[in-house]
């Protein structure tokens, strides 16, 4: 049995090139979200959630639509730029779609650069097997994107370690109160969540976290 996917000229039948249309259609807003700050934003707040003890409350619906909100408030000067040089020319007819996802690329390419540390952009070169970039502008985006997604996960996991810290000073002073009232059978978690919450509140806490993640991706040259 032999299945032919080419047409009598040769070329890819119309159903073939919409099913990988479709297929790219499906993938492409997964990339976009790793070459944008929303994987950090994520995680941090997932982090943050589970710091105070709360597993499913936000739910992961709630934290994924703050982040991907956050993502459009961070990177709404990058998405101008690409609608300036990429989008409008190429609804004008000024630009061919190669030439415009060339254009609008650029723009995400300088933005990544900023946040992405020259370790990360080494590590990834080494593990292709290609010869240092001689400048950003060299290094290929191939390289680029998954120096970039560890660069982010790295301050991910940094800003998540400094939100751990006081809740989990928290957690040790109620389990030390605990035990030294022999009340061994009450779980500490229990007791320490309510002055987790307290805490989180009185502090303004999704406001320092949200403050810390937007300034994380302004004030770089």
């Amino acid at each position: 049995m032999n299945i032919d996917l080419n047409g009598i000229d040769g070329h890819p039948t119309t159903a073939v090139v919409t099913l990988i249309g479709i297929t790219l259609l499906s993938v492409a807003p997964a990339l976009l979200l790793m070459m944008t700050s929303f994987t950090k934003v994520f995680v941090v707040l997932a982090m943050t959630r589970n710091a105070l003890g709360l597993n499913t409350l936000p739910p992961n619906q709630v934290i994924a639509g703050l982040s991907l909100f956050l993502t459009l408030f961070i990177m709404w000067p990058v998405l101008t730029d690409i609608n300036h040089v990429a989008v409008q020319p190429y609804l004008a007819g000024h630009l061919d779609f190669t030439h415009a996802v060339d254009a609008g690329l650029e723009p995400l390419r300088t933005w990544m650069l900023k946040f992405t540390r020259q370790d990360d952009i080494a590590l990834m070169t080494r593990v292709a097997g290609r010869a240092n970039p001689s400048n950003a502008a060299a290094v290929p985006t191939a390289t680029l994107i998954p120096a970039f997604l560890i660069s982010e996960l790295r301050s991910a996991f940094v800003i998540g370690f400094v939100i751990f810290i006081p809740f989990l000073v928290i957690d040790l002073v109620v389990a030390a109160a605990l035990q030294s009232l022999g009340m061994m059978m009450l779980p500490p978690v229990l007791v320490s969540l309510p002055f987790k919450i307290l805490l989180f509140i009185l502090v303004d806490g999704w406001g320092l976290v949200i403050t810390a993640l937007v300034k994380s991706y302004s004030g770089v040259s």
